[in-house]
């Protein structure tokens, strides 16, 4: 099969699809209708790609339009999951979805929670989700490439963020990217009590 892999490099990623016997055409580019890199393309992976695909251009591709998103969705849909899952004390986990117009709102194909671990940071709890995202995805590619799983919508509300939303608690994040993730769900604490106590 060929692949449209949207998205920065992922070596171990593409491993998997190569190992499957697939071509595999890379790019982080937008992509639009009569784009060279579609052409005889059989399923396309989205991993991180930062730009919106146009509805004309999934729906050729039914279910086997995915996307490989580090959050339990339908929680911290959207930029930065990871910090959302502790800013929001919501559920921890991966999910590769069906590709749609909305906003990380396609049907579920597979998910898998993540634990945390004591000591975590964004970055190792990032890391985490990133090694059991891309795991998750070799166990199931088999299928996800044949499109035998039956996708599951969304069930509930969960929660949406884009990237400026993370502009009030960036002064929390005092090592950038390596914060304890302890710290953090306290500092956000603290800031939602302020919160709510200047709304009394």
């Amino acid at each position: 099969m060929k692949v449209l892999l949207l998205g920065p490099e992922r070596p171990d990623l593409e491993r998997v699809m190569f190992e499957a016997g697939d071509r595999i055409i890379r790019t982080e580019a937008p992509v639009a209708p009569g784009d060279p890199a579609l052409e005889n393309a059989d399923v396309l992976v989205s991993f991180g790609f930062r730009h919106i695909i146009p509805a004309a251009v999934l729906e050729p591709f039914g279910i086997r339009a995915i996307n490989l998103h580090i959050s339990l969705l339908p929680w911290n849909r959207g930029a930065d999951p990871n910090l959302w899952s502790y800013l929001e004390d919501t559920p921890k986990g991966v999910t590769v979805h069906v590709l749609d117009a909305g906003l990380d709102t396609g049907p579920i194909l597979v998910q898998r929670e993540v634990a945390d671990e004591p000591g975590d940071t964004l970055r190792t709890s990032y890391e985490r989700l990133t090694l059991a995202i891309t795991d998750l995805f070799a166990e199931e590619w088999p299928r996800l490439r044949s499109g035998a799983i039956d996708p599951c919508p969304q069930v509930g509300i969960g929660s949406s963020h884009r990237s400026a939303d993370k502009a009030p608690y960036e002064h929390l994040l005092t090592d950038g990217w390596d914060t304890s993730v302890a710290a953090l769900v306290g500092w956000a604490l603290l800031v939602l009590a302020s919160q709510l106590w200047r709304r009394r």
